[in-house]
C-alpha cells in the first residue's frame, strides 16, 4: 500500500509539468495545422496551386523530420526542459511572423523555419516523461499528450478557422503566435527537476546501438503508417471537404473540428485502458485494431455517399486516434530512460518522412485527376501493409538490455 501512496504522489507531483506538456503539444498542433485551415484563403489570395499548397504543406516536415536526429540528441545530452522551452520561443515567433509575409517563397520559408522549432517537442516530452513517471503511468501520460496533439486541429480549426472566416487569416497567425508566448514564464515555474536526469548520466546507448535492434525498425514502420493517415488528415481534411464535398468554409470547420476531437478523445480513452494490462498484448492489440478501423473507415469514405461519409470520417478518427496514442509509448519503454531521446528522435524522423510525402503527393494526384479517391486509396494501403509491422517485426514490449548488446557488439567487433 505505501508503494501505491508513493507512487500516488509521484503522478500529484508531476501533474502541473503534465499539464504545461499538454498545453504546449496543444500549441504544438494549432501552430502546424493552421496552414491547412488558411488552405482556402491562401490559394486564392496568392494565387497558387493545388500542388504548391501540397508543398507548403509538405515543407514543414522536410526541416521536422531532418532535425529529429539532431534533436533526439540534444535532449539526451542537455536539460530536456530548456531544449522544449527554446523550441517553444522559436516556433511561437516563426507562427507570428507568418501572417506578416507575402508570396509563396516568405511562405515557404517560415513553414521550413516552424519545423526547425517544433522538432524538439516530442523527443524532448518522451525523454522527460521516461525520467519522472514509472511504467504503468505512462500509457495515461502519453494517452494525455496525444489527445493535446489531436485537440489541437480540433481547437485551431474550430477557433482559428471562424476568425479567419470573419477577419482573415493573417492576424490570426500574428495574434497565436504572440499570445502563446504565455506558457514559456509558466513552464519555467512549474517545469520537473532536471536533477533526477543530472544524477542519472551514465554510459547511454549510441544511435548505432539503437539501429541494431528489429524492434526499432519495426516500430518505425508502424508509426510511419499512423502518421501517413494522421498528416493526411490534418493538412488536406480541409481541402478535401470543400473541394471534395462541397461545403462552405463554416460548414467545413465545424465537420473537421468534430473530426479532430474524436480522434483526440479516442486517444486519451486508448491511454487510459491501457493502465491496466500488460504492455505487449494491449499495445500491440491497440495499435492493430486502430489501423484496421481507419482502414475499412477509409474505404467506406471513397464508396460513401453525402449522408454516409460522416460516419466514415468520425470512424477514421475513433481507429486514428487509438493508433496514435501508442507510439511514442513504444519508444519509451523499449529504449528505456537513458536512451529515450536518441530512440524518439530517430522514430519519429523516420515516421515523420510520411508528413513529405503525404501533402505532396496528395496535391499533385488532385492537380492531375481533380479527386481525392487516389490519394484515399494510397493512405489505406500504406495502413495496412506498412501496419502490420507492430505485430510481426516488434518484439516483446520492454526495455532492451543494452549492457547486455552493447557487450556482444564489443565481443563481436574483437573477433574479427
Amino acid at each position: 500500500m505505501s508503494g501505491m501512496s508513493h507512487e500516488s504522489r509521484e503522478l500529484r507531483a508531476f501533474a502541473p509539468a503534465l499539464v504545461l506538456l499538454a498545453i504546449c503539444a496543444l500549441i504544438n498542433y494549432i501552430d502546424r495545422g493552421n496552414l491547412s485551415i488558411a488552405a482556402p484563403l491562401l490559394k486564392d489570395e496568392l494565387r497558387i496551386s493545388v500542388t504548391q499548397l501540397g508543398i507548403l504543406l509538405s515543407a514543414f516536415f522536410w526541416t521536422y523530420t531532418a532535425m529529429q536526429f539532431v534533436s533526439g540528441w540534444m535532449v539526451d545530452s542537455f536539460d530536456a526542459n530548456r531544449v522544449i522551452a527554446a523550441g517553444f520561443l522559436l516556433w511561437s515567433l516563426t507562427t507570428a511572423a507568418t501572417g506578416l509575409v507575402r508570396g509563396f517563397t516568405m511562405l515557404l520559408a517560415m513553414r521550413l523555419m516552424l519545423g526547425v522549432g517544433e522538432t524538439v517537442m516530442i523527443p524532448a516530452c518522451s525523454k522527460i516523461l521516461s525520467f519522472h513517471l514509472p511504467e504503468h503511468h505512462r500509457g495515461f501520460a502519453n494517452g494525455v499528450l496525444q489527445g493535446a496533439w489531436s485537440f489541437g486541429p480540433a481547437v485551431g480549426t474550430l477557433g482559428a478557422g471562424l476568425l479567419m472566416a470573419k477577419s482573415g487569416w493573417r492576424p490570426v497567425f500574428i495574434g497565436i503566435g504572440l499570445i502563446s508566448l504565455v506558457w514559456l514564464p509558466a513552464w519555467i515555474k512549474w517545469m520537473p527537476s532536471a536533477g533526477a536526469m543530472k544524477r542519472s548520466i551514465v554510459v547511454a546507448p549510441g544511435f548505432a546501438d539503437i539501429l541494431r535492434q528489429r524492434s526499432f525498425w519495426g516500430v518505425c514502420a508502424g508509426h510511419f503508417s499512423v502518421n501517413y493517415l494522421t498528416y493526411f488528415m490534418l493538412t488536406l481534411l480541409p481541402l478535401y471537404l470543400v473541394r471534395e464535398r462541397h461545403l462552405s468554409l463554416q460548414s467545413m470547420v465545424k465537420v473537421a473540428s468534430a473530426y479532430y476531437m474524436i480522434e483526440a478523445l479516442s486517444a486519451v480513452t486508448t491511454g487510459w485502458l491501457r493502465r491496466a494490462h500488460t504492455p505487449t498484448l494491449v499495445r500491440k492489440s491497440a495499435m492493430a485494431s486502430g489501423q484496421t478501423i481507419a482502414t475499412i473507415a477509409l474505404v467506406g469514405c471513397v464508396l460513401a455517399n453525402s449522408s454516409w461519409y460522416l460516419l466514415c470520417l468520425a470512424a477514421i478518427g475513433v481507429g486514428s486516434g487509438a493508433g496514435r496514442a501508442g507510439s511514442l509509448v513504444f519508444s519509451q519503454t523499449l529504449a528505456g530512460p537513458h536512451a529515450t531521446g536518441k530512440w524518439t528522435g530517430l522514430q519519429n524522423g523516420f515516421a515523420n518522412l510520411s508528413g513529405v510525402v503525404a501533402p505532396a503527393l496528395t496535391g499533385f494526384l488532385v492537380d492531375r485527376t481533380g479527386k481525392f479517391l487516389v490519394s484515399l486509396a494510397i493512405t489505406a494501403a500504406v495502413l495496412v501493409a506498412v501496419g502490420l509491422s507492430w505485430v510481426f517485426v516488434v518484439g516483446s514490449v520492454e526495455q532492451v538490455n543494452w549492457k547486455s548488446d552493447q557487450r556482444s557488439a564489443t565481443v563481436a567487433a574483437f573477433s574479427f
